[in-house]
């Protein structure tokens, strides 16, 4: 799955082109790499996050096209933030 799709679905991102923005200005690192936003991310990858005032690191445990909102956080283990 696109990484940028993967932040919008797993609501970690609340838009796809938020994401995809920060995806290729380099705030998105899959595995300690700068990912773009057509990055393909996969299950237990781990996908580092920069904001502006922190980071957020998780790991990826499920991959949906689509998912309601209470189970968007199943998606993802919070490894540290």
């Amino acid at each position: 799955m696109r990484i940028d799709k993967y932040l919008k679905t797993s609501r970690i991102i609340k838009r796809r082109t938020i994401a995809k923005e920060a995806c290729d200005s380099g705030r998105v690192l899959i595995g300690g790499r700068p990912a773009k936003a057509g990055s393909e991310v996969g299950i237990g990858d781990e996908v580092v996050i920069l904001f502006g005032s922190g980071q957020m690191k998780v790991r990826v445990l499920e991959l949906h096209e689509s998912l309601k909102k209470e189970d968007a956080v199943k998606m993802y283990e919070v490894i540290n933030q």
